[in-house]
C-alpha cells in the first residue's frame, strides 16, 4: 500500500510540472530528489535519471526498467487544466497521466520493491528518460553506453498490461523527382509531377515479400507533395514525403535499399535509427507474462524500444487510445494493479 500511495503522490506532482519534450529539467529534478530522499544514489545525464539496485553485481545480467517523463503539448480540446492533477470518478486527469506517467511511477515502485534484495538473479536499472515523444537524441539513446550491457528491457508505455512483443519502426523519406522545365503551352520539357506519379503509384501498390506474424506488412504512405511555381511552367522538380512503418521482418536500411532499387526519384531518409523491435515469444519474461494471464500482440505505435539494441518488452499501465487526447486520464486502480503486476512478473525471473 505504501508503494502505491507514494507512486500516486509522485504522479500527481509530475503532472503539475510542465515537462514538454526538451523541457523536462524540473521533472528530472523531482525524480532525482525522490530517489535521493530514500538514500538511493542517482546518476544523471541531461534530463535522464537512472538508478541501480543496492546489490548491483557487474557479473550478473541486467534488466532495464524504462519509461519517460516528457509529454506532448496539451491537446487543443482540453476542458480541464492539463497541469492540474484532478481526481474524479476514480480517474486521475492530467497531461502525461496515461502516457506515460502511470507506467513510470509503477516501474519506480516495482524497482523500490526489489532494491534491497541481496540475491537477485539479475541486476535492475531503472531509467526515467527524456525526449521520448520526439524520439530525441538527448533521451534514452544518449545514455545507452552509460547503462552498460543490458540483457533485456521492459519499456513502460500504456498497453493495458498486455504484452507488446513487437513494435513497428519508423522511417520518413524525402523524395525528389527531377524533370526539365518548359512552357506549358508548347508542351515543352519533362514534367516532374508525372515522373513522381509513377513512383507514388509504386509506393501505393508495392507489397513486401515478408509479412510479420505480429505486426503485419510494412506500410508506406505518401503524405505530402509539392511541385510547380506557376500555371504555365512545366515543373522541373516534384518533392514528396513518404511515411514508412517498418516491421521486425526488415531493418530500415533493408527497406531503403528495396525502395531505391524500384523508384527513379532521389530518396533520402531523415533517419534510419528508429528501427522495429521485438522479443521472442519464448523469452522467459514473455512466458512469465503469459502465465499471469496476459495476451501478446504487435504494437503499431512507437516508443524508446526503437532505440534499444537488445530485446525489449513494451508493457505498461493505461490505454494507448487515451494517449495525446484531450483530458488525458488514468484510472487510479490501474496504477495499483500495474505495480502489483510488475512485481509479480519480475518475481518469475528474479
Amino acid at each position: 500500500m505504501q508503494l502505491f500511495n507514494e507512486a500516486l503522490d509522485l504522479l500527481k506532482q509530475l503532472i503539475s510540472i510542465p515537462s514538454l519534450s526538451k523541457e523536462e529539467d524540473k521533472t528530472a529534478d523531482l525524480i532525482q530528489s525522490f530517489f535521493q530522499n530514500k538514500g538511493i544514489s542517482t546518476q544523471r545525464k541531461g534530463n535522464n535519471i537512472w538508478v541501480k539496485n543496492l546489490h548491483y553485481d557487474a557479473g550478473k545480467p541486467t534488466i532495464l526498467l524504462n519509461s519517460h517523463h516528457d509529454t506532448v503539448k496539451p491537446n487543443v480540446g482540453y476542458t480541464k487544466a492539463p497541469f492540474s492533477p484532478e481526481v474524479e470518478d476514480g480517474k486521475l486527469y492530467g497531461l502525461g497521466s496515461n502516457d506515460a506517467g502511470a507506467s513510470l511511477v509503477s516501474l519506480m515502485a516495482c524497482f523500490l520493491n526489489f532494491y534491497n534484495e541481496p540475491n537477485l538473479k539479475y541486476n535492475l536499472i531503472l531509467a526515467a528518460t527524456a525526449e521520448e515523444e520526439i524520439s530525441g537524441k538527448n533521451g534514452v539513446e544518449n545514455i545507452l553506453e552509460e547503462l552498460g550491457e543490458i540483457d533485456f528491457a521492459i519499456v513502460g508505455e500504456p498497453t493495458l498490461l498486455d504484452l507488446a512483443i513487437a513494435e513497428k519502426g519508423l522511417m520518413v523519406l524525402d523524395c525528389v523527382a527531377t524533370g526539365k522545365s518548359g512552357h506549358a503551352a508548347r508542351n515543352e520539357g519533362e514534367n516532374a509531377i508525372y515522373k513522381a506519379m509513377k513512383d507514388i503509384e509504386w509506393f501505393r501498390t508495392y507489397t513486401f515479400a515478408d509479412v510479420s506474424k505480429t505486426l503485419g506488412p510494412v506500410r508506406m504512405s505518401v503524405t505530402m507533395i509539392n511541385a510547380g511555381q506557376q500555371h504555365n511552367v512545366v515543373p522541373d522538380e516534384c518533392k514528396f514525403v513518404v511515411d514508412v512503418r517498418s516491421t521486425d521482418c526488415y531493418s530500415n536500411t533493408q527497406i531503403l535499399e528495396i525502395i531505391r532499387a524500384h523508384v527513379k526519384s532521389k530518396v533520402e531518409p531523415r533517419s534510419t535509427r528508429l528501427n522495429p523491435s521485438s522479443i521472442p515469444i519464448d523469452h522467459p519474461i514473455v512466458q512469465a507474462g503469459i502465465a499471469l494471464g496476459r495476451r501478446t500482440y504487435g504494437s503499431p505505435t512507437m516508443s524508446d524500444q526503437a532505440l534499444m539494441p537488445y530485446p525489449s518488452l513494451k508493457l505498461g499501465v493505461g490505454d494507448s487510445a487515451r494517449s495525446h487526447t484531450a483530458d488525458e486520464f488514468v484510472f487510479i486502480h490501474e496504477i495499483e494493479e500495474g505495480i502489483e503486476f510488475y512485481i509479480q512478473l519480475l518475481k518469475q525471473v528474479l
